[in-house]
């Protein structure tokens, strides 16, 4: 089984290099390529000096752009499975093996590593960011009738399937929660696997403060729009 790991970076020179530093020295089986996402910093100078596997976007296209890209790539590189994985030293390379066993045993399609199916991680993110995360998680149990707990996580891991239809759409605005509406209502199998996280360890949020109440707004506009969509 091809594994990718698919690492969006925006402005991330702070942080990228010990990111995918820490995937080579823990696996050898995981591939990664970094999506440098226009950064106006050294994040794509950095990939060139050490060899990093990295496509360089012209212009920002946003977490969404960025991250399809990846999944155009695993798509056209025959990958059997992508597991997003940010670039800002949040994620653990070991918990790859975990978030990605449900789909090597055939129990699900998807997969997220989630913060707060248990105890394991003790970064939760800020208390407002909880906050909305809970909201949105009610309204996704309220289209779909399932409880996704991460429902903003940058952690997640699919099968084939998912990889090719992500390749040709995948939503830009708002993409996580979104996107797991979306397969949620096409009848896809979506797990949460705990996992640890951590603060950021350099740089700083795309997702300000002052943005939240507008993003929770939002993205349940848009949930609420995925979710009367019909599918086939």
């Amino acid at each position: 089984m091809k594994v990718l790991l698919i690492i969006p970076a925006y402005n991330e020179e702070a942080n990228i290099l010990k990111t995918c530093t820490d995937i080579k020295k823990y696996s050898k089986k995981f591939d990664f390529i970094v999506i440098n996402d226009g950064s106006k910093d050294k994040t794509g100078e950095i990939c060139r000096e050490n060899k990093l596997p990295c496509i360089n976007l012209v212009h920002n296209l946003g977490i969404g752009g960025a991250v399809q890209t990846g999944y155009k790539y695993a798509y056209e590189n025959g990958y059997d499975i992508a597991v997003q994985f940010d670039g800002d030293g949040q994620h653990e390379v070991k918990y790859v093996e975990d978030i990605i066993k449900p789909i090597l045993e055939g129990q699900a399609d998807f997969v997220i590593g989630s913060r707060f199916v248990s105890d394991l991680s003790e970064f939760k993110s800020t208390g407002m960011r909880r906050f909305g995360i809970k909201v949105i998680s009610f309204f996704i149990k309220l289209f779909t009738g399932v409880k996704i707990y991460d429902t903003t996580s940058g952690f997640r891991a699919m099968n084939k399937k998912i990889i090719k239809e992500f390749a040709r759409y995948y939503p830009t605005e708002y993409p996580e929660p979104v996107s797991t509406t979306e397969l949620l209502k096409k009848g896809y199998q979506v797990e949460e696997i705990p996992v640890k996280m951590k603060d950021r360890e350099g740089g700083v949020s795309s997702i300000r403060a002052w943005k939240n109440a507008y993003y929770m707004i939002n993205v349940i506009l848009s949930i609420f729009v995925v979710s009367i969509r019909r599918y086939k």
